[in-house]
């Protein structure tokens, strides 16, 4: 893991793509404050750049320099959930511009997958995850179903848990301002 760990690390660091597993599906990521290389997802993709992408942080304390409000109930709604969730936040800071969607918001995940843990807190700042797909097809389950496309669109494959069937995409939830949660896909 530690040849993957610091092939990954040098092309988040020069502002390149990566194609790597994460705790849900296989992910095309880049450095969530490089907005070039955010660029580049989206061409990869062929993604409206109005469909915000998500984002990964290692844990909690991350996640506090990334957005202005948490609120209070956070870390218990997170408990309570069955399967890896992202949050939507607004008002985040540090990251890209345009990693954040038109209504200043923006998704995160506190990521469980030890790899993806362990390159994020080696870079120091959120890592960009988005599923490694063309925009409109479906989902790959596994690395062997991602299209060619994408492996060769990006500048680096994770050699990680190729043979693993991936879980299915994350639920996402967005906490209003009033601490009721909405439920944006389950």
């Amino acid at each position: 893991m530690e040849k993957e760990l610091n092939n990954a690390l040098k092309i988040l660091k020069e502002g390149s793509l990566l194609l790597y597993p994460t705790d849900t599906v296989w992910g095309v990521g880049c450095d969530a404050t490089a907005a070039q290389a955010i660029q580049k997802i989206y061409r990869l993709k062929k993604r409206q750049e109005s469909k915000a992408l998500i984002c990964l942080v290692s844990d909690f304390e991350m996640l506090q320099n990334y957005v202005q409000t948490i609120p209070k109930n956070l870390k218990e709604i997170l408990d309570q959930q069955t399967k890896p969730t992202t949050v939507i936040y607004t008002h985040p800071k540090g990251v890209a511009k345009n990693l954040v969607a038109s209504d200043d918001t923006l998704a995160i995940r506190i990521c469980k997958n030890t790899f993806c843990q362990a390159l994020i807190r080696a870079l120091g700042k959120p890592i960009v995850s988005t599923s490694a797909n063309i925009s409109g097809e479906a989902t790959p389950k596994n690395f062997s179903q991602i299209s060619s496309k994408i492996k060769g669109g990006v500048d680096y494959v994770v050699n990680l848990q190729r043979e693993t069937r991936s879980s299915e995409p994350s639920k996402i939830i967005k906490i209003e301002g009033d601490g009721s949660i909405k439920t944006i896909r389950e």
